[in-house]
């Protein structure tokens, strides 16, 4: 039987000073599979990515279960919880430009992640780093290792942003839109990437996106979200089968190729899709 590696169950969160919250009872399990959450802009889908990392200060986060492997997520320290980002658990944010420090070399920032969960010298994490930037398929690691964020690529940059958070060779990766702001070449490139990390290393990887068709292509199951909670999961492959009037709007406003030339439909929201779901 395949191991679960993260187990939500009623996950709930409140931003402060809000009447309503953000997330309502989002509940899901991930094993060493591709799991997309997919759902307009404000459903909530980043704010669960950056919940288990616990992420989000001056926000109330609660859920009956919330577990990671052995730990609590909730009940750990902010001590412990260092331990965990970045070594255990790790996020690839939606934009390099402003996720990489700019008056900082690009190398020192992957080294970084090593040097700060292993005990080893700077020569150790270098090379380390230039391993993991190889691994990403950047050609020449030790000139891009010396290069300044804005002397590099989009495409460059988000590969620089996945060897950093890999680096560690986390169990749990959180990949928050990124392939959004890369041309069709590069966002294949690096969804290969990520692919391959999950079948060679076994980890579990959460893809948020609003890109119904890449999920549909890439995952394994998906989380439809539609204002802070779960209307439906399907296995990706089975989106077409969706049942959800919400799910399907999503789908019947998708472009076509080949398809005819009447307006796409636009979505019509219903009071009750706001009902929270037992």
């Amino acid at each position: 039987m395949e191991r679960t590696i993260l187990d939500v169950e009623n996950l709930r969160i409140r931003y402060g000073g809000s009447a309503t919250e953000a997330v309502r009872g989002v509940s899901f399990t991930l094993g060493r599979e591709r799991l997309g959450i997919v759902g307009e802009s404000g459903s909530g889908k980043s704010t669960v990515g950056r919940a288990l990392l616990r992420l989000l200060p001056g926000a109330a986060i609660t859920a009956d279960t919330l577990r990671f492997d052995e730990l609590d997520l909730l009940s750990l320290s902010e001590r412990e919880m260092l331990k965990v980002r970045g070594r255990r658990m790790s996020m690839i944010l939606q934009d390099p430009k402003f996720s990489l420090n700019p008056i900082r070399r690009v190398g020192d920032q992957v080294a970084e992640t090593y040097l700060r969960h292993f005990k080893c010298t700077k020569a150790e994490a270098k090379i380390k780093a230039l391993v993991m930037l190889e691994a990403v398929k950047i050609r020449d690691p030790e000139r891009v290792y010396a290069q300044y964020p804005h002397e590099i690529s989009g495409g460059m940059g988000q590969r620089v942003m996945i060897a950093m958070m890999l680096l560690a060779d986390p169990d749990l990766v959180i990949a928050d839109e990124p392939t959004s702001a890369l041309d069709v070449t590069v966002r294949l490139q690096v969804l290969n990437i990520l692919d391959g990390l999950v079948r060679d290393r076994g980890i579990g990887l959460i893809m948020i996106s609003h890109d119904l068709n890449l999920v549909r292509n890439f995952c394994d199951r998906v989380l439809i979200m539609y204002a802070g909670q779960v209307v439906e999961t399907l296995s990706a492959g089975n989106l077409d089968a969706a049942q959800h009037p919400y799910t399907r709007g999503l789908l019947a406003a998708q472009p076509r190729i080949g398809g005819t030339r009447a307006p796409l439909a636009v979505l019509d929201r219903r009071p009750e899709w706001l009902e929270e779901h037992a």
